[in-house]
């Protein structure tokens, strides 16, 4: 057998009255994505357990078949896992974004989207600055950077702040005692991001600074059973985001890179499709994640996450599925979200998602095109995330 899976990270929505009260994915035209759906299994999946965050973090944790409540510890450490740094059970790990505030106000969770090369001199020099044999530093890609505070417990609340874009951050920084030393930090970086020269380019060129570091998602470095000792299968993950990298790292997944993936609305949606392709050339499993939608609805972008969800259509899903289709070896393939991103809203929410996958002994149940409505008609619901795998794999 050979499964495909499809992630269209944030991709489902709500009706929006611009587009005559459809969703996004009612809206876009996914000839791909609605055969499969047409010619499958169509429902709806819960990725986000109760009492937890909607983050793709939880969510995808659950599509890949791992229960949040055994496994997930924080987001932060997954990055780490996908970056290989240098800690123990003992480190407390954070995720540390670069962004613009102004006038206490959070204006920009990701600097303007900073470069990784201008993102790393900064970092580099937060860390000559404030850096220490406890504190560490560590650049990332684009905004998405790691700290780490060894031998510490640092347990208390933190906010992402793509949650809270446009809003005061002082009701949003992290409280209690222990929380003092973490402000504390992000206001000495504050000192050292302002007079950057990386920052004085930026401004002159009128592009957001990344005047502030935003510390959130902290955890300890969790460990996973391998992909294959839980499911029997070798396999790939195919993404951009060091989120997902370390996921398939401590899933004992190969991460495939791609030249020109992003992580962003520019990705190579061509470059993923074909490397999924390659993968499954070899191996039984292909993870593929794009995190365009999600961007797309972070910005409040309409018509973007509409031609980014094309774009997974047209050069993943649909080359995906004309190479399947010319394989002797059975096969199966799905599609769907890790959480809703609203437009509307610009945040994660954690209303289930429609979820659609065709193949192998899978027959179809309503011949609908691909949707929310629809998968909410079609009446196929898993209530607990982590068991949609399985479902996947076997049902």
């Amino acid at each position: 057998m050979k499964y495909a899976i499809i992630l269209m990270d944030g991709a489902a929505d709500e009706p929006i009255a611009d587009l005559d009260n459809r969703t996004i994915l009612e809206a876009a035209e996914l000839p791909a994505v609605d055969w499969i759906s047409r010619n499958g299994k169509l429902g709806m999946v819960h990725t986000v357990p109760e009492g937890f965050y909607p983050g793709s973090d939880v969510a995808l944790m659950s599509v890949l078949g791992y229960a949040p409540q055994e496994y997930y510890t924080g987001r932060a450490p997954l990055e780490a896992a996908a970056m290989n740094l240098p800690v123990t059970e003992k480190d407390t790990i954070f995720r540390c974004n670069l962004v613009t505030i102004a006038d206490g106000v959070l204006e920009d969770y990701s600097a303007g989207h900073i470069d990784s090369t201008q993102a790393a001199q900064l970092i580099e020099t937060l860390n000559e600055k404030l850096g220490s044999e406890q504190v560490t530093f560590y650049p990332g890609v684009s905004y998405r950077h790691i700290l780490v505070i060894r031998d510490s417990e640092l347990e208390f609340p933190t906010t992402a702040p793509h949650d809270i874009m446009g809003q005061s951050i002082e009701k949003h920084l992290p409280r209690g005692g222990k929380a003092k030393r973490i402000n504390q930090l992000m206001a000495d970086a504050a000192g050292v991001l302002a007079e950057h020269e990386v920052n004085q380019v930026r401004r002159d060129l009128q592009e957001n600074p990344a005047s502030n570091i935003w510390l959130w998602g902290q955890g300890k470095k969790p460990t996973m059973k391998s992909f294959q000792q839980r499911f029997g299968l070798s396999g790939s993950v195919i993404t951009a985001v060091d989120l997902v990298r370390g996921l398939g790292k401590l899933m004992n997944l190969t991460v495939e890179e791609v030249e020109g993936a992003t992580g962003y609305l520019d990705t190579n949606y061509a470059g993923k499709g074909q490397r999924a392709i390659d993968v499954l050339k070899e191996k039984d499993f292909v993870f593929v994640h794009i995190e365009a939608p999600d961007e797309a609805g972070h910005n409040g972008m309409i018509d973007e996450k509409i031609k980014a969800c094309e774009q997974v259509d047209g050069h993943i899903a649909a080359p995906l599925l004309e190479f399947l289709q010319g394989q002797s070896e059975p096969w199966r393939i799905a599609v769907l979200p890790d959480h809703p991103t609203p437009v509307r809203l610009r945040t994660h929410v954690r209303e289930p998602v429609p979820f659609c996958m065709a193949g192998y002994e899978i027959r179809s149940n309503h011949q609908l095109p691909y949707s929310e409505t629809n998968g909410v008609q079609a009446g196929n619901e898993i209530e607990r995330g982590h068991e949609w795998m399985e479902y996947f794999l076997k049902g």
